[in-house]
């Protein structure tokens, strides 16, 4: 099992998560992130990191979101890993609650 950055990271991308990864598993892309599922060893400890509550372990996706199970395996291959903690964008408040973000994904 693996870890899966979902929707409401997009536009938000806060950062918090990737610090705590052991394994640095994380990959920025310009508005997203996502976890590499060949790398997570499912520790867990990004999970509660997240503010926005983005981050779900693969069995807990909703049903609506289990396209990010792919999306995080595809782009994890071309986005370069994050290892240290960026501030947010300055917008992110503004997003951390929009639903239906996906149309804002940039790769």
């Amino acid at each position: 099992m693996t870890y899966v950055v979902t929707e409401p990271c997009i536009r938000c991308k806060y950062t918090d998560c990737v610090e705590v990864c052991p394994v640095d598993c994380f990959h920025e892309g310009p508005n997203f992130l996502v976890i590499d599922p060949e790398e997570c060893i499912d520790c867990s400890l990004c999970e509660p990191e997240c503010p926005v509550d983005a981050i779900k372990a693969e069995d807990d996706v909703s049903p609506d979101q289990m396209h990010f199970l792919e999306l995080n395996a595809e782009l994890s291959r071309d986005w370069p890993v994050i290892t240290e903690q960026k501030a947010a964008p300055p917008d992110a408040a503004e997003w951390d609650t929009v639903p239906d973000k996906m149309q804002f994904l940039e790769r």
